[in-house]
């Protein structure tokens, strides 16, 4: 069967949109840790600083404090599962990387901090290029229009993917997140468009890394709450699958594989 690859979420913020606050704890992010591992994740991704609208930023210290303990504490309990880091700093990447991380998910591409992709390439991990149209960490909620969506985020990954290539980031490090929701536009058709077309990012080369998981294009014409948005969460990840991507990130273990191992069967038709 193809394998897709589940990434489970694990903010440690107290701001995140879904599941702000509920595991800053050592102990309680350990607990999910196990909780997610059980339910099927091939790797855990721990996040320290929001990005989404509205968000604050945070300092070096006050992140590394988020999440270095955090990741020691898991790796100590489950020696075997594999880790991911969602920052931009290539401060706390290194860190991260050091306390036993093997993914870097960077949602400003290497334009946040100009020190990441040497790290990046002093290392083994995999690396995660995501689209923005913002340069700046912290989305923004506008309603940016494109006149090809595809094409415009096709170049921006490629001309990202080759400056890494030349800081010393090997190709086979590197994935490609086309990016969904605010981080493209608060217009929700882009979203679908771009999980339409993600076989379009395929031909870059490099294995595409989505991200649908409760966000605010999911809402539908009942503007569902991030609550309720399970449903069209665990639809849009199984036809992202379908379409071409190869890891789904989701708060929703269990259910989200299962649609996507679901999906699989289809591809392997």
């Amino acid at each position: 069967m193809t394998k897709t690859f589940i990434v489970g979420i694990l903010n440690t913020t107290p701001d995140s949109y879904f599941d702000g606050g509920k595991f800053e704890s050592i102990e309680s992010a350990v607990k999910r840790a196990g909780e997610m591992l059980e339910e099927g994740a091939d790797i855990i991704e721990i996040g320290g600083e929001s990005t989404g609208p509205g968000s604050k930023e945070v300092s070096e210290e006050e992140e590394t404090s988020r999440t270095i303990e955090i990741i020691k504490a898991i790796k100590e309990k489950y020696p075997e599962a594999k880790l991911s880091i969602d920052t931009y700093k290539s401060s706390v990447a290194k860190l991260s990387i050091d306390a036993g991380v093997a993914m870097v998910n960077d949602v400003t591409a290497g334009r946040g901090d100009p020190k990441m992709f040497q790290v990046i390439s002093n290392s083994d991990v995999k690396y995660v290029i995501m689209f923005s149209k913002d340069e700046i960490a912290r989305t923004t909620i506008n309603n940016t229009q494109y006149d090809d969506v595809t094409a415009t985020i096709k170049k921006f990954l490629n001309d990202r993917m080759e400056i890494a290539i030349k800081s010393g980031v090997s190709k086979d490090s590197i994935i490609l997140d086309p990016s969904l929701g605010h981080f493209v536009s608060s217009d929700s058709k882009y979203s679908f468009e771009i999980i339409k077309n993600l076989n379009q990012f395929k031909k870059l080369g490099c294995p595409i890394f989505v991200s649908p998981s409760r966000k605010s294009f999911l809402a539908g014409s009942e503007n569902l709450p991030t609550k309720d948005r399970l449903p069209s969460t665990i639809v849009s990840s199984a036809i992202a699958v379908l379409n071409g991507a190869t890891y789904i990130r989701t708060h929703d273990v269990a259910e989200v594989r299962r649609g996507c191992e679901m999906a699989s069967y289809f591809l392997d038709q």
